[in-house]
């Protein structure tokens, strides 16, 4: 191939071909690979079907119903759906009130508005009250293209502070399906990072099933530790047989519950041989999963080989499409790669 003196590196294929040229819909596309199975809405078919089960169950959304899911619901129980407006704080402020009648809200929005628009009514009418309302939220961290107006690259730091609040980083279909039971039965307020649309189904290659409060063990491994949550969970799974063809033995331990952290778990794998510990997250570096870990490591006297962060950058992020960000800010799988071969040359 005749290459151009305008085409750069990145717009090659590892074999020097052309990559697929990006659209403006790239900056909304699913997260899953070309050819990674995938399942469609796996909330809102999980609601819809806790529901039949569980009279309580009502769905609540400020005007985002198509964009996370909540319209599988609304089709199934209308007369269980509210429609509230772009108003996130009497979205909040509903929900409290629907939970202290009895019902059970499960309650949908952008992360981004539930995090810095409805804080303080989440914290004082939900938290406080340690209320039955169940907080579901798209577009966490990098998963949108459309700038800090929408990516919610922060929420689980904010969020970690408040009092009584359960957080819950899904890695995939499988997990949020699991996980939707487990969430309904606990009593008190619980945020959930939202994973919409088509979601890639990962978990079920390695006979995972979700654990409310636990870290799980996906693979072993001698080289590196992987302590993931969310979608970079799945890019760890990926790393890791990547690096297996290169000799490097990587094990991945996901942390879907943030908030209470699995610290036995945590630190009964960092003390295990003398391997390089990475944290990988969808969210800044400040104040997630990557300190939370750190502070546990600390407070408990384990001393890892070594401990690195992949996890976004402390500033706001630039729009633009979805895998040129993931690659630009280090979640991709081949950025994932490149990381932990770097760290062990050292």
């Amino acid at each position: 191939m005749r290459r151009s003196k305008y085409i750069r590196p990145d717009h090659l294929t590892a074999s020097g071909e052309m990559k697929p040229r990006l659209t403006t819909s790239a900056m909304i596309a699913s997260i899953a690979g070309p050819g990674q199975p995938t399942r469609s809405a796996p909330f809102g078919h999980a609601l819809a079907a806790l529901a039949e089960e569980d009279e309580r169950i009502v769905g609540m959304s400020a005007d985002l119903a198509k964009y996370t899911d909540l319209h599988v619901f609304r089709a199934a129980h209308p007369d269980r759906f509210y429609q509230m407006g772009m108003a996130e704080q009497l979205l909040m402020m509903s929900a409290a009130g629907m939970a202290r009648e009895g019902f059970q809200p499960w309650v949908t929005t952008y992360a981004v508005f539930a995090s810095r628009r409805a804080y303080d009514f989440i914290c004082l009418a939900i938290a406080e009250e340690m209320l039955d309302v169940k907080i579901v939220c798209a577009l966490p961290g990098l998963t949108t293209g459309y700038g800090p107006s929408h990516q919610a690259t922060e929420d689980i730091a904010m969020f970690r502070g408040m009092p009584n609040l359960t957080i819950i980083d899904p890695c995939d279909a499988l997990e949020i399906e699991q996980a939707m039971p487990a969430i309904a039965a606990h009593k008190g307020p619980v945020y959930m990072r939202l994973l919409r649309g088509n979601v890639p189904l990962v978990l079920d290659e390695y006979g995972y099933t979700f654990e409310f409060g636990k870290a799980k063990l996906i693979r072993d491994g001698r080289d590196t530790l992987i302590i993931s949550s969310g979608l970079m969970t799945m890019r760890a799974l990926e790393a890791a047989k990547a690096l297996q063809k290169d000799g490097v033995d990587v094990a991945v331990l996901h942390v879907p519950t943030i908030k209470p952290l699995d610290e036995e778990t945590i630190l009964a794998e960092c003390r295990k041989q003398n391997r390089l510990v990475i944290v990988a997250e969808n969210h800044t570096l400040i104040g997630g999963l990557g300190e939370a870990v750190a502070a546990t490591l600390m407070r408990s006297d384990v001393r890892p080989a070594a401990f690195r962060q992949i996890a976004l950058p402390d500033q706001f992020l630039e729009a633009g499409a979805l895998p040129t960000l993931h690659d630009q800010y280090g979640l991709s799988t081949s950025r994932v790669v490149a990381s932990v071969k770097e760290w062990l040359d050292r």
